[in-house]
């Protein structure tokens, strides 16, 4: 009797501490869950603090530097599509690099807890202004307000594929802005001279990752000399094209037959200047063209073409980096 009674307790113990093992595994497991979701949290929170939040706000920067309002409709506690979003695309470097200066970031956050009903009212109120009754959607707004694009909830599309589909939409007067800007913080403040041959612009070109802008015409026309200092020394024309390009005034005088001729030959097209005209050509290595317009137009017309080709370029480069 007695070692019956000693074998059921040994059996009752061993219950217990199993039991009590079991316990301690599963409140592990759940902390170490708590933990990586906290983790998980402060990196998104962390990757979308540049982020406003506040409408009026948004609108403000827009209007002040140009740019339309990349505006998230999300729901932070509840949307698990949101969620994803955030963490596969708005989170990404992909995403951060490209936004940096395309777009003013807005997230209109109507999560279940954590705001105040005036938030709530406020933020509710912007949805309503906008029809938007999806989560996660994701608005592009112009600086007036008006809604250029939506794209309304989330299905996986890697960060690339997301990002491209956005800059489809974004609007082209504000994308040759953007063009401008991230040439102004590659070439720096310190305007640089007009240089006076092909290969000193060439060699300059390289350390400043620019492209070359020649201004062609024929040696000896006083009058196309004239017109060519006239252009360069415009004030509007000056800002632009020293702040996104090596700037050469070249004339086809050098020696047949040399690297030189051979170089201006290949970027005039194996034509001959006519008298009194100007022609500007766009190259990267001082033997191709990329682009070309007539220097005799005004200043303004010149500059909106340089404006274009420089979009243009930046589009495809986007395009092609996409793809890969």
């Amino acid at each position: 009797m007695f070692l019956t009674q000693s074998l059921a307790s040994v059996h009752e113990g061993r219950r217990a501490s199993g039991g009590s093992l079991r316990n301690r595994l599963v409140r592990l497991i759940g902390r170490c869950a708590l933990v990586l979701a906290v983790v998980s949290a402060c990196q998104t929170s962390s990757a979308l603090e540049n982020w406003l939040t506040n409408y009026d706000e948004a609108m403000a920067a827009s209007e002040r530097t140009g740019l339309p309002v990349l505006t998230l409709f999300t729901g932070s506690d509840w949307c698990p599509h949101c969620t994803t979003l955030e963490e596969n695309v708005l989170s990404s470097d992909a995403f951060r690099s490209w936004s940096e200066s395309r777009v003013v970031l807005l997230m209109i956050d109507l999560p279940q807890n954590g705001i105040s009903q005036s938030i709530r009212s406020e933020r509710s109120q912007v949805c309503i202004k906008y029809g938007v009754r999806t989560f996660p959607s994701v608005l592009l707004l112009g600086s007036d307000g008006t809604k250029i694009a939506v794209q309304s909830g989330y299905k996986g599309q890697s960060a690339e594929t997301w990002i491209a589909r956005m800059a489809e939409q974004l609007p082209a007067p504000k994308l040759a802005a953007i063009i401008t800007e991230d040439f102004e913080k590659t070439a720096g403040k310190t305007p640089e001279k007009v240089h006076e041959s092909l290969n000193e612009a060439v060699e300059s070109a390289r350390g400043a990752k620019r492209p070359i802008l020649l201004v062609v015409s024929r040696p000896g026309d006083n009058r196309a000399q004239s017109q060519t200092d006239s252009l360069i020394n415009d004030p509007e024309f000056e800002a632009f094209t020293r702040e996104n390009f090596v700037v050469a005034q070249v004339a086809p005088t050098a020696p047949s037959g040399s690297q030189t001729a051979q170089s201006l030959d290949n970027l005039l097209g194996g034509v001959e200047l006519p008298p009194e005209s100007i022609e500007l050509i766009v190259t990267d290595d001082g033997q191709t063209p990329l682009f070309s317009q007539s220097g005799t137009q005004s200043p303004a017309r010149i500059v909106s073409g340089l404006r274009r080709f420089l979009a243009a370029r930046q589009a495809a480069r986007f395009s092609d980096a996409s793809r890969r």
